[in-house]
């Protein structure tokens, strides 16, 4: 498991890797939502409310924050988040 500080456009927010059997658990998160690998699920995220963006197909907080976003939560889209920008970029609308 690694964890680690972000520094984004607006402030911080912080990564974690978890390496799994099958594939790696990633997301990052900050003070108003976070950006999620494809193991999280969004039905739970947009049940929750929660200001939720997914980049699949990463393997680390790298991949990640360099990823396109696929889907976003309600409330991300209310803050501007939109599918195809950088999981950089999202993080950044969350701080």
């Amino acid at each position: 498991m690694r964890f680690e500080e972000i520094k984004v456009k607006n402030g911080k927010a912080w990564a974690l890797e978890v390496g799994l059997k099958n594939g790696s658990l990633v997301m990052a998160y900050a003070k108003n939502g976070y950006v999620m690998c494809g193991y999280l699920n969004m039905a739970t995220a947009e049940k929750l409310g929660d200001c939720a963006a997914v980049v699949r197909g990463v393997k680390n907080a790298e991949d990640l924050l360099k990823g396109r976003v696929v889907e976003v939560s309600a409330a991300a889209s209310r803050r501007g988040i939109r599918p195809g920008m950088s999981g950089r970029a999202a993080l950044s609308k969350m701080v």
